[in-house]
C-alpha cells in the first residue's frame, strides 16, 4: 500500500479536524489493521522459586483479609501498568497462609485457579466447598460467590487466571462483597463432581449458564486420562498429548471466555513448530525442559510460569516426562471466527 505524502495543506486539515475529535483513517489504517497479529506482549518466564520468596515476604506485610486477595500480578513486560499477562487475560500468584481466609466476594470476571504448591486449603464456590490439591483446576464462574481458606499448617499457592482485561475492554465489570468473610456452605463437598463429572447428567438437567457446573477438576483424574492416552500412542507432533477441560453439559470449553488445557510431553519429546492467534499462559506441573518462543529459549521446571504471545512460534522439548497446564482466550476467538493456527510453517 502506498504511503500518503504529507503536505502543508494536509497537515493544516488534520489539525483542524482534530479539534472536532476526528482522525483521517488513511493516516492510521496500517497500524490498526495489520497483515498479521501485532501485540505489545512479549515472551517471558517467571521462576516460581523467586515468586514464592516474594509472596512469603508479602505475607509478613499484609494479611489476606486486608489485601482481600494477596496476589502478585504477573505483568507482561510489554504491558506494564495494565495488570495483564496477555492483551485479554490477567494472571497472578495467590498466597493464603495457615488460618487465613480470603473474604467472600463475586464479580463479573470469570476466574480459574490452578494449584501450584500446598495441600489442605479449600475454596468455596456457590455454597460448595472443595479441598485444593496440587494440579487441581478450579473454576469460579462469573458472578459466583467465592472465598478461600487455609486450615492446614502450611502456606498454599495457586495461579489465578481471569478475563479482567476483556471484561474491562467491554466496560462490563461489577463486584460485590459478602456480608461476612465466608459464605455459608449449602452443598456437600464433591456434589458438583458427582452430579456432572462421570459422563452423567441429572435426567431433567437444563443448562444453567455457559460455565461448567463442575468447578474442581482434580489432577489425579486428569493425570490418569493423560496416561491412558499415552498407552494409545495418541501423540500430536505439535502438542504431544493435549486435552482441553470441558463443560459436561455442552462439550464446550469449561469457561466461556478462557480455554484451559493440559498436556503431557514424554521424556525426550520435541514438538514441531506451532503458532496460534490465542496468546497462551503456561505453567509446569511436572518435569523439566525448555520452550523456544520466537527466537528466545526458556528453561523450565515445576511451577514455573511462562507466556506465549499471539502468533509467536513455539517448540517444546522435554528432558523428562513433563505435564504443562495452559490457558488462553481461544473460546472467544473461536466463537468470533478469529482463531487461526499454523502447524509447522511458522
Amino acid at each position: 500500500m502506498s504511503e500518503a505524502v504529507e503536505t502543508p495543506a494536509r497537515r493544516a486539515f488534520y489539525d483542524k479536524i482534530d479539534k472536532q475529535n476526528l482522525t483521517p483513517l488513511w493516516t492510521v489504517l496500517s497500524s490498526i489493521i495489520t497483515p498479521e497479529p501485532k501485540s505489545a506482549a512479549q515472551p517471558y518466564l517467571w521462576r516460581f522459586d523467586e515468586i514464592r520468596d516474594y509472596m512469603i515476604e508479602a505475607g509478613g506485610l499484609i494479611t489476606a483479609k486486608e489485601a482481600e486477595r494477596r496476589v502478585l500480578v504477573l505483568e507482561n513486560p510489554g504491558l506494564r501498568g495494565k495488570s495483564s499477562i496477555t492483551t485479554s487475560l490477567y494472571a497472578g500468584v495467590q498466597l493464603v497462609l495457615p488460618g487465613e481466609v480470603a473474604p467472600a466476594h463475586r464479580h463479573s470476571q470469570s476466574a480459574l485457579r490452578f494449584v501450584l504448591q500446598g495441600e489442605g486449603a479449600h475454596t468455596t464456590v456457590g455454597g460448595e466447598r472443595t479441598k485444593m490439591h496440587v494440579g487441581d483446576f478450579i473454576i469460579t464462574p462469573s458472578q459466583s460467590w467465592h472465598d478461600h481458606g487455609n486450615d492446614s499448617d502450611k502456606p498454599i499457592f495457586w495461579l489465578d487466571g481471569l478475563d479482567v482485561p476483556l471484561v474491562s475492554m467491554l466496560d462490563a465489570s461489577f463486584m460485590e462483597h459478602w456480608t461476612s468473610d465466608e459464605q455459608p456452605v449449602s452443598r456437600p463437598e464433591g456434589d458438583s463432581l458427582a452430579r456432572y463429572g462421570a459422563n452423567l447428567l441429572p435426567v431433567d438437567q437444563k443448562t444453567r449458564n455457559l460455565t461448567s457446573p463442575v468447578f474442581n477438576y482434580p489432577y489425579a483424574r486428569t493425570r490418569e486420562a493423560l496416561e491412558t492416552m499415552r498407552r494409545s500412542h495418541e501423540f500430536d507432533p505439535c502438542h504431544g498429548l493435549k486435552m482441553r477441560y470441558t463443560n459436561p453439559e455442552t462439550g464446550e470449553h469449561a469457561i466461556p471466555t478462557i480455554g484451559a488445557f493440559i498436556q503431557l510431553l514424554p521424556k525426550g519429546f520435541a514438538t514441531s513448530r506451532y503458532r496460534s492467534t490465542d496468546a497462551t499462559v503456561m505453567t509446569v506441573v511436572e518435569g523439566t525442559g525448555r520452550t523456544k518462543i520466537g527466537d528466545r529459549t526458556f528453561e523450565w521446571k515445576p511451577q514455573d510460569i511462562f507466556v506465549v504471545p499471539s502468533w509467536h512460534s513455539v517448540v517444546h522439548e522435554a528432558d523428562e516426562d513433563a505435564v504443562i497446564f495452559s490457558f488462553s482466550d481461544r473460546p472467544v476467538q473461536e466463537k468470533l471466527g478469529l482463531y487461526r493456527e499454523d502447524r509447522g510453517n511458522a
